[in-house]
């Protein structure tokens, strides 16, 4: 009994000073939320009391000013740091011009990431807009393809770490003679194969079943946008090209496709951009182990397992280049659409 008195005492106090400093931290963004909006309010009520001439260009930068803030804290500065260094040694503290960069371009585990990266930038979009694509030609023609929508389109609202614990579990493999536990190994032996392999450590399988977890999360939805553009093509076009003969696959690849040519490109260019910057599924399934590294999950690695700021930085600046042209087309291609509607 006074042994327990004894350790009743510390762990009182231990649960005191954790709550203390959960009150703390709530009472501190509690606090830090509330001056936001009270500094929110009180813009805002200067600007609806503001009049003549000075009331349109007080109204747009007090608009566009917190947005610009943002995108520049946010962004813009953090790009340019990033830039910095990159021309810099691992400690920020040496310049060394384009070594970095030629580190990139001349080491061999660097050409295997890079090689990896581009397998996933192929085949992952490729495979979830064809997939999107298929779906929505199939679930437009059934009843209650609501339903069906939602349930294809769930995966969209699991993050990429939750989805990829869930494909870890379903990979996991056990020795010969024990009993399989992973979804993918049961099927395998049901089909009889006895000893199904490790997936996760079979190379370069285990690259193809990383990219499964974007393909799954992804396609519905490219499902959902595709399905939209089939819906708002005109009756009209579709009934005379059945009065000209087409149907079925013809009907599909000369009619369906072209009228939604700029949207299946826009949904696969989105869907590349989401790819590229794939760290969550490798670092939660592999670590980039067994030969499934990436470039994102490498550029953390660089920076924050081996603690060099420069190669981290140099590949966030490559990842970034390979970004920005995607994205840069995407946006010209929706004001496109847009123009000629």
């Amino acid at each position: 009994m006074p042994t327990d008195s004894r350790l009743a005492g510390p762990a009182l106090h231990l649960a005191d000073s954790l709550w203390q400093d959960a009150a703390l931290k709530f009472g501190n963004t509690a606090g830090a939320v509330l001056g936001f909006l009270g500094v929110l309010l009180a813009v805002f009520f200067a600007a609806g009391r503001a009049t003549g001439r000075f009331s349109r260009p007080l109204a747009v930068v007090l608009m566009l000013g917190p947005a610009a803030v943002l995108l520049l804290t946010g962004l813009v500065v953090p790009l340019l740091r990033t830039v910095y260094l990159s021309f810099y040694d691992a400690d920020a503290a040496k310049f060394v011009g384009g070594k970095n960069y030629g580190w990139a371009a001349t080491s061999s585990p660097i050409h295997e990431v890079l090689l990896n990266t581009l397998l996933w930038l192929v085949i992952a979009p490729i495979a979830a807009t064809g997939l999107g694509l298929l779906l929505a030609l199939m679930v437009d023609r059934m009843r209650g393809q609501a339903v069906y929508k939602s349930l294809v389109f769930m995966p969209m609202a699991v993050s990429l770490v939750a989805a990829s614990i869930i494909f870890k579990l379903v990979y996991e493999s056990r020795g010969a003679g024990q009993n399989q536990v992973g979804l993918l190994s049961q099927l395998a032996v049901a089909l009889g194969w006895d000893d199904p392999p490790n997936w996760i450590l079979s190379q370069p399988l285990n690259n193809f079943l990383l990219m499964g977890v974007m393909v799954w999360v992804q396609t519905g939805f490219a499902m959902v946008v595709l399905s939209a553009a089939i819906k708002a093509i005109p009756d009209e076009i579709t009934e005379a090209a059945r009065l000209d003969g087409a149907t079925g696959v013809r009907l599909f690849l000369h009619v369906t496709v072209p009228m939604i040519r700029t949207t299946l490109v826009v949904v696969l260019t989105t869907i590349m951009i989401i790819t590229l910057k794939a760290f969550d599924i490798v670092r939660t399934m592999t670590g980039g182990n067994f030969g499934t590294q990436v470039l994102a999950n490498e550029m953390y690695s660089q920076s924050f397992e081996q603690y060099n700021t420069g190669r981290g930085s140099a590949l966030a600046v490559i990842l970034f280049l390979a970004v920005a042209p995607l994205v840069v087309y995407n946006i010209a291609l929706l004001r496109k659409e847009r123009a000629t509607r």
